[in-house]
């Protein structure tokens, strides 16, 4: 085989900065072939492979110190069945590149998180979400799945073709092979209204239920410190489109808050006394706004203030006991927390690793700005979400191992057997999956 994919031996670093790998080469291979080429001399080597996507993970889920597959060169939409109403996409395509593709074929994925930085399989494998009634994650919207396993056989799955692998690849964390493509399902674009409004916390606990079921998509930060929130409802609108004028636009999404957010987080990290009031008068100045616009230019936005993250999901119907729980600990401690804490639902999947497989589920994330100490407030956090059964996103910061994960996870073990049958020389692991799955 001619090899025209690029090699490389640098070091990687994910986007917080909380993980340096030094893998022994980067490979970019540009075709399907050439990757599992990648794969089997590897093997050979006795070398671990591991895929990286764009590093939005702040775990070591991608981290390896033999060969490291940049998707670079796969990229882009192979195909779109409009029959069947699905999309195939290349591994390495940024959700961002995906989502302007399918609006210009008048297409749109159903649902999906907040940003779209992430390549499309990155974001899949960690069991990436948004918020929603009866929409689930990414990871749900998919119907079928390309994977070189360990031996370098290319493997399609969906519900009818190796179903067993199918159910757990798609929230797979990297650890039964390399994805090099993935099937969504599509439906023909739609607009949706966006209703953001501030909302003090104990109605929005007391009213949550009703909140949830009463909007399509709904979601709420609360600023610690505060009994104030901001809520976000989105719901489907028959039109007409009217989105944020270009001036109000650029003063809520890019100086309020990326701006002057970037401000008040290095000064409260320089000087944490004045979190508490920074909180206060930012909370204060939020104001409602009501637009409307096609699926991702409501559900995502940009985030440039760097931070890390844990992300805990926790059976719906404990969300507002857990939340409560939370803010006490806030109040009670002498920690000083800068970024609000989102809140956001999804319904129950079938997925064996999925955050919400089984379950309805309440995300709960909590943020602190790039180089604030974080342990003691993840750990006191933690400590909450644990005792609820929380489980941690794939790709956030959390301590949880095995014999947790074991517990909280019904199907845990069927995943786990699976990856013994695909990959038993554990090819595609490394420490984050020793860690999570065991050995």
């Amino acid at each position: 085989m001619t090899e025209t994919y690029a090699r490389t031996t640098s070091a990687w670093r994910n986007w917080a900065g909380t993980v340096t790998a030094r893998p022994a080469r980067t490979e970019s291979p540009a075709s399907v072939d050439e990757l599992a080429d990648v794969v089997r001399r590897a093997h050979a080597e006795g070398l671990k492979v591991k895929p990286v996507g764009s590093g939005h993970s702040f775990t070591a889920a991608a981290a390896t110190d033999g060969v490291l597959i940049r998707p670079d060169l796969l990229t882009g939409i192979r195909d779109i069945d409009r029959a069947a109403m699905t999309v195939t996409v290349e591994a390495g395509t940024p959700l961002k590149r995906l989502n302007t593709a399918l609006a210009r074929e008048g297409l749109s994925l159903t649902n999906m998180g907040d940003i779209m930085e992430q390549t499309i399989a990155g974001a899949t494998s960690t069991g990436t979400h948004g918020t929603g009634r009866e929409s689930a994650s990414i990871s749900a919207q998919i119907r079928a799945l390309e994977l070189v396993t360990a031996d370098g056989t290319v493997m399609v799955c969906s519900a009818e073709e190796n179903p067993e692998v199918f159910a757990a690849a798609r929230v797979g964390i990297g650890a039964l092979g390399v994805i090099t493509a993935v099937t969504l399902a599509v439906e023909p674009i739609f607009l949706l209204t966006a209703r953001e409004e501030p909302m003090g916390f104990d109605r929005v606990t007391s009213d949550f239920d009703q909140l949830v079921a009463e909007n399509e998509h709904f979601e709420f930060y609360w600023f610690p410190h505060t009994g104030n929130c901001n809520t976000k409802r989105n719901n489907r609108s028959a039109g007409p489109a009217a989105p944020p004028g270009r001036v109000s636009s650029w003063i809520d999404d890019e100086l309020l808050s990326n701006g002057v957010f970037q401000v008040a987080c290095s000064l409260g990290r320089a000087v944490p006394a004045t979190i508490p009031s920074i909180a206060r008068l930012s909370s204060r100045a939020l104001s409602a706004r009501t637009y409307t616009d096609i699926p991702y230019k409501v559900f995502t936005s940009p985030r440039r203030v760097r931070f890390v993250e844990m992300e805990y999901a926790v059976p719906r119907d404990q969300a507002v006991t857990v939340l409560r729980e939370l803010k006490a600990m806030v109040e009670r401690s002498p920690l000083k927390i800068s970024f609000p804490v989102e809140v956001r639902t999804a319904p129950a999947d079938d997925m064996a690793l999925s955050t919400a497989s089984g379950r309805d589920s309440a995300y709960i994330a909590v943020h602190l700005y790039k180089g604030t100490p974080h342990r003691s407030y993840f750990t006191a956090v933690e400590r909450i979400m644990t005792a609820h059964a929380g489980r941690p996103h794939w790709g956030k910061i959390h301590t949880r191992d095995a014999g947790y994960l074991s517990e909280v996870y019904p199907r845990f073990g069927e995943f786990t057997a699976l990856r013994d049958r695909l990959d038993p020389d554990r090819l595609f692991g490394n420490d984050y999956l020793r860690r999570v799955l065991g050995d």
